[in-house]
């Protein structure tokens, strides 16, 4: 049963395919290593999700872009591809507000295309990566999936939202399975240099400047990364028909205590500037979980003392020693 992850090689996208060849299934996986961040930190993603040879699946790396029809209806006609999880997207809500073309362009039509292409070969199950932006500054607390998500403050947000739309049109005229998993601020290893983590343990290694926006007093629904893909492949392996579901761990921490936490363990403090709450921000999120409770069997186990603990391990490794 090949599977075609998307954005194979970046933060998430690594672990689902580490995950995936470990349960000896074949994968095919795409990536274009653009330049968001480091393509070497991305190539080095998949060398650590492959660095145990005895992994009993298989996978193909295909370098290219969601943009690019030809490759992708190149890519279907080689491989009988039976589900997509569609991690590639371009990332960060504040950034898109500097280049929204690119980010509808990418996020939006990227996804039409494959889309388009899933239902061509009756591609068993579609899995959107999406997020909890989409709520915007919601009054309802804990963000639960039936808010109707209609005011995004970037976007970024609302290139995801509108994926997510789009996925129920090919779910009502073609019966496409598709199912838009909203993930709540996922942080672990191989987490991107521009996620609150990383940008923390920088900033004590290196002195980087990093903003703290209302002065930590922020609460962030902060989800391990394993929990996550966890919740990713149980979405993979259930047909829903249509569905959105959030994947958080249902309990949020301020961000003041997130630092605190690295510095710990880092025996050093971070020294981070203030400044104000940007417009694309909200105070607070909170997952409801109930639906992926009752839908994916999806219990997070992973406690925020012990992720973080994971996180400071794999930076110390890779990024200090390495």
């Amino acid at each position: 049963m090949p599977y075609l992850v998307t954005g194979a090689a970046g933060f998430i996208g690594s672990h689902v395919v580490e995950a995936l060849l470990r349960r000896g299934q074949e994968v095919i996986g795409l990536d274009n290593f653009n330049s968001y961040y480091s393509p070497s930190r991305k190539r080095s993603n998949l060398k650590e999700a492959l660095h145990d040879a005895g992994l009993p699946g298989k996978l193909t790396l295909v370098e290219g872009d969601i943009r690019d029809q030809d490759l992708l209806r190149r890519l279907f006609a080689d491989h009988e591809i039976q589900i997509i999880v569609h991690l590639a997207a371009m990332a960060g809500v504040r950034v898109s507000i500097d280049d929204p073309h690119l980010y509808f362009d990418v996020n939006l039509t990227g996804t039409l295309n494959l889309l388009d292409l899933a239902c061509r070969h009756k591609v068993g199950n579609f899995v959107l990566g999406s997020t909890s932006s989409v709520y915007g500054d919601t009054e309802t607390m804990p963000f639960v999936e039936t808010d109707p998500c209609a005011r995004p403050l970037a976007p970024y947000a609302a290139s995801k939202r509108a994926a997510e739309m789009l996925g129920f049109t090919f779910h009502h005229l073609h019966r496409l399975n598709f199912t838009a998993l909203r993930f709540f601020t996922v942080y672990g290893p191989r987490g991107r240099p521009d996620m609150m983590a990383y940008k923390v343990a920088d900033n004590i290694s290196f002195g980087k400047e990093v903003p703290i926006y209302n002065n930590g007093q922020m609460r962030r629904d902060w989800t391990f990364v394993d929990d996550i893909v966890e919740g990713v492949l149980a979405a993979a392996e259930r047909p829903l028909g249509y569905a959105i579901i959030n994947l958080g761990r249902g309990q949020p921490v301020l961000l003041a205590d997130f630092v605190q936490m690295i510095e710990r363990l880092a025996g050093r403090k971070a020294r981070l500037i203030p400044a104000p709450m940007p417009e694309t921000d909200v105070p607070s999120t909170h997952a409801d979980i109930s639906k992926a409770v009752r839908l994916l069997g999806y219990q997070p186990r992973t406690s925020i003392e012990s992720g973080i603990t994971a996180f400071w391990r794999w930076y110390e490794k890779t990024v200090l020693l390495g």
